[in-house]
Parts: structure tokens; sequence; C-alpha cells
């Protein structure tokens, strides 16, 4: 028959387990929230870096010696690129945050 300490240390072996699987489970959360974090720091990066690059070419386009027909199709297509980065930035935040992490 098993005495009261033998059943007690049974409990707190129990427990030690317990809190190292719990411990692991929130170290591997950390570890996706730190994932997120980086994914959304690169969708800002994606964004300031196209707008940048747009502006300069429609520096450009302006500069240049095209027609005003050419700079005109120019600017709407870069217009439809800024919308579709904005578009896609805001696609790829809304997956991230619905990226269910309890805490």
């Amino acid at each position: 028959m098993s005495s009261e300490y033998d059943r007690r240390k049974k409990l707190n072996k129990i427990r030690e387990d317990m809190n190292k699987r719990v411990k692991d489970v929130r170290d591997h959360f950390a570890k996706i929230e730190k994932v997120k974090t980086d994914a959304l720091k690169k969708i800002e990066d994606m964004r300031r870096s196209a707008e940048k690059d747009l502006r300069k070419l429609e520096t450009d386009i302006a500069k240049s010696n095209s027609t005003s027909e050419v700079k005109s199709t120019l600017a709407s297509d870069i217009a439809a690129l800024k919308k579709e980065v904005e578009e896609r930035g805001t696609e790829l935040r809304i997956r991230i945050s619905e990226t269910v992490v309890p805490t």
C-alpha cells in the first residue's frame, strides 16, 4: 500500500510535468507572436519601399519628355499599383490579426 508521502510525491511529479508542458506551450505562443510582429514589419517595409519607388517614378515621369497621353497612362498605372500595394498590405495585416494566439 502506498503511503501518503508517495501519493504526494506522485501529485507533485504530475504538477511539475504539467507546468513544464504549459511553459513549453507558452514559449511556442511567444515565438508565434514574434513571427507575427516580424511579418507586420515586413508588410510595412514593403509598403514604404513601394511608395518611395513610386514617388521617384512619378518624379521621373513628370520630368520626362513624354507626351501628356503617355504621362497620363503611366500616372493611371501608378495609381492602380498604389491601390494594389495598399490592398495587399491590408489583406496580409488582416490575415495576421486573425491568427489566434491565446494569452
